[in-house]
């Protein structure tokens, strides 16, 4: 049967030459399709797919934790507090007798929420101010330049703690402080990135045949700076889950009764002897989706890196 079908194919070809040229232009364009390519380096990778996985099944645990619990995340029973796993309670209950595994299921939406708006925020800015500073370069350059000095000068869990104390305890706060610590990070990378490719001999060509600086930008520069942009959104999102937990923790972050997974780790200090899995459970969902986002992360940068690629 392969044998006749591919005896059809030859006997088309040497009838139609045209076609046989088409079919053979469209195979070499498959073969050195980029993105084909990383998708196909990714799949190689275990531990990226590991990453997914998790990223997924969070994913998919806060779409429908609504669906999966009987129980609301702010229902308090005091009489249930702090009992341990149980047929009712899968993953035990807090100080004021919540059902954890609810939360957990909840508070993912929270952290995605966050991660998502951030890193959005932190690349559109960033990105804009670092094709700006790159590919004009000179005093917007120095400028910009300097600005991202001075945030990359403070850690950023205290620039975040500076920018939520001044606009407020909140979870829109606490997401727009982690967006501007983090706009200096695509920022300075999207800013390299254009400094290297404004050299190139097609962007020369480009500018000396009268091409407008707006379209060399964003059909020349911008295409071939989305492979790096890409990994750091990837790896940004996962800091930006650790950072918003952080700001829970301190109170400056998503305010009771919301099932923020760093406020539930503060809640549950003081119970951490007698009902260690109200520590446990939360501590241990920040780690996976934070590992997730990680791994994945890291197989795009090995997927994207032509040094990597057997």
């Amino acid at each position: 049967m392969k044998t006749t079908e591919k005896q059809k194919k030859s006997k088309q070809q040497l009838e139609n030459p045209n076609l046989a040229n088409q079919q053979f232009e469209e195979e070499e364009i498959k073969a050195i399709s980029p993105w084909r390519d990383t998708l196909k380096q990714l799949r190689k990778n275990r531990f990226a797919l590991s990453g997914l996985i998790i990223i997924i099944l969070f994913i998919l645990l806060g779409i429908f934790a609504p669906l999966i619990s009987s129980y609301s995340y702010d229902e308090q029973n005091l009489v249930n507090r702090l009992e341990p796993p149980s047929e009712q309670h899968w993953l035990g209950t807090d100080d004021l007798g919540r059902d954890i595994f609810t939360r957990i299921a909840f508070g993912a939406r929270i952290s995605l929420k966050v991660g998502f708006f951030a890193v959005t925020g932190a690349l559109i800015f960033g990105t804009i101010l670092g094709i700006v500073a790159g590919y004009f370069g000179r005093g917007l350059d120095m400028i910009i330049s300097r600005i991202f000095d001075i945030l990359l000068a403070f850690p950023s869990i205290l620039l975040a703690i500076a920018v939520v104390a001044i606009l407020g305890a909140s979870l829109e706060n606490a997401l727009i402080a982690i967006a501007i610590i983090n706009i200096p990070i695509f920022g300075r990378l999207v800013r390299s990135k254009v400094i290297s490719l404004r050299e190139e001999e097609y962007i020369m060509a480009a500018k000396a045949q009268g091409m407008k600086n707006g379209r060399i930008i964003f059909h020349h520069i911008l295409p071939n700076s989305v492979a790096p942009i890409i990994v750091q959104s990837t790896l940004g999102f996962g800091t930006a889950i650790l950072e918003a937990a952080g700001l829970g923790f301190l109170g400056l972050g998503a305010q009771p009764p919301l099932p923020e997974w760093g406020k539930m780790l503060a809640d549950s200090r003081d119970f951490i002897q007698i009902a260690p899995w109200t520590l446990i459970v939360p501590g241990v969902s920040i780690i996976l989706v934070v590992l997730g986002f990680n791994l994945v992360g890291d197989g795009l940068r090995d997927a994207l890196d032509p040094k990597m690629k057997n």
